[in-house]
């Protein structure tokens, strides 16, 4: 199950909410469940980029044409060779930082497992491999005035000229969107993104629908089903990150048990349509209230777009 201090690394923009209609035909559980259980079958979607997208390559593009003429005005003149394209696929880290797997359990999905076969082979490690962008190290100083990103002891100055806030990747999204938004909290993570309005309200959202007591009876309705096969867990998330999945590359048999029962439930107890429903209507209700914050996203969305596309085009000297 995806927790929405979303961290990061964030993301998502596509369609609205699909309606009860859309599955007016469907009598298969699963069908049902899996439709309903991704990101992109909720309202907020719309308000989140898609890191895969068209258009968030556009914007990719743009981003470190600028940074690369930032970089080389700090100083750093090899970057005079840098073709743009290699990396504009790729976010930064910092030399020495990459690990080889995350041995974290979760996937991309809203509400976790619902498919008894998968969760039987992967348990709760069932993350999609991430196709929009791909780690690349660079050294400690050329990260630093990438990203604007500092340990202690690293210094802001670089070649005698200060390095500007965000790094020079954070310099060419402001450029190219403006400045950001003020900054704020969600679920305890503080983001100052172009997104985290949409972000904040996603947390919210969930955060206000999961205390609804049409919430509490599916998680109910779903425990006592674990119960019978003699698991024990209070709620979905309960199960998906308990502690002993986690440190390891490969599910346990207890984990891949645990998991398909946990699939199983959701589809007998009907848990993901009755949840969703009550996120759903959260989320459309978020939006009603902050229609024209949200509107004006989207607006910054489409100026951006068309900015990031003319810097490509003619990347400016």
């Amino acid at each position: 199950m995806l927790p929405l201090a979303l961290t990061g690394s964030l993301a998502l923009t596509g369609l609205l909410a699909l309606s009860a209609c859309r599955f007016a035909g469907h009598d298969d559980p699963a069908d049902k469940a899996r439709s309903l259980n991704t990101m992109a079958a909720l309202p907020l979607h719309a308000y989140l980029p898609e890191p895969a997208s068209d258009g968030a390559k556009v914007i990719g593009r743009a981003q470190w044409i600028l940074g690369k003429q930032c970089m080389i005005r700090l100083g750093f003149t090899g970057f005079a060779a840098l073709d743009t394209r290699s990396v504009e696929s790729a976010y930064p880290v910092r030399q020495g930082t990459i690990t080889e797997d995350d041995d974290m359990p979760g996937d991309d999905t809203p509400y976790g497992v619902v498919d008894p076969g998968l969760a039987a082979e992967h348990g709760y490690h069932n993350r999609t491999p991430e196709t929009s962008g791909q780690p690349q190290e660079w050294p400690a100083d050329q990260y630093t005035a990438l990203t604007g990103s500092f340990e202690p002891g690293d210094s802001h100055v670089t070649h005698g000229h200060r390095i500007p806030g965000g790094g020079c990747l954070g310099q060419a999204m402001r450029k190219i969107y403006g400045a950001p938004p003020q900054a704020m909290k969600v679920g305890g993570v503080r983001l100052s993104g172009y997104y985290s309005l949409a972000l904040e309200l996603w947390h919210d959202s969930r955060e206000r629908a999961s205390k609804d007591q049409a919430w509490k009876k599916a998680d109910r309705a779903w425990s006592a089903c674990m119960q019978k096969q003699g698991f024990h867990y209070a709620d979905p998330d309960k199960a998906s990150f308990d502690s002993r999945w986690f440190g390891h590359k490969e599910p346990s048999e207890k984990e891949r048990k645990t998991a398909s029962a946990d699939a199983r439930c959701k589809l007998d107890t009907g848990y993901v349509p009755a949840v969703h429903s009550l996120e759903a209507r959260t989320q459309n209700a978020a939006i009603a209230r902050h229609e024209q914050r949200l509107d004006a996203l989207r607006t910054a969305d489409e100026r951006a777009m068309r900015k990031a596309r003319t810097i490509n085009a003619h990347p400016p000297r």
